[in-house]
């Protein structure tokens, strides 16, 4: 796997639970506007936070994609079903993580008030959000050829 295919499955996972938080936040299951949340620590304002969101969202997804890759290309799967579940079980380990953190440390730290309540609507949210990003990485793992080791 390049270090190309590794950061083009992270964007995959990235829009994927873009997406979903998306339509979380817009159908009113829990203020999941994740992208806007993370923008805003660093604007320390909702209006001008959507730039520096994505930017932050779509680089952290990138990344992220690197030790996903390295553990699911380093398991023996023998499918992309198999990659996909690897990638959903980390998502929710991952999301599991975020949103204990998320809701315990940061949101009462948040420099936007209305992002400073993160209940278990959020937590979930972030959950869900983040097994559709393991989907997406295993995903393009499997579609791409699942090898150990990265190479240029």
């Amino acid at each position: 796997m390049t270090i190309f295919e590794t950061i083009l499955a992270g964007i995959v996972g990235t829009v994927g639970m873009t997406l979903l938080m998306t339509l979380i936040h817009r159908a009113g299951w829990a203020n999941a506007d994740m992208i806007r949340a993370l923008g805003s620590c660093l604007t320390r304002s909702y209006d001008n936070a959507l730039k520096p969101g994505l930017l932050m969202h779509f680089a952290s997804g990138a990344l992220f994609a690197f030790p996903y890759a390295l553990v699911i290309s380093g398991v023996a799967l023998q499918s992309i079903a198999a990659a996909v579940g690897l990638g959903l079980l980390m998502g929710f380990v991952h999301g599991f993580v975020i949103s204990f953190v998320m809701v315990a440390v940061v949101s009462d730290k948040h420099p936007v008030p209305r992002f400073q309540t993160a209940g278990f609507e959020v937590a979930a949210a972030h959950v869900v959000g983040h097994m559709a990003y393991g989907a997406g990485v295993g995903a393009m793992i499997g579609l791409l050829g699942i090898s150990f080791g990265f190479r240029f």
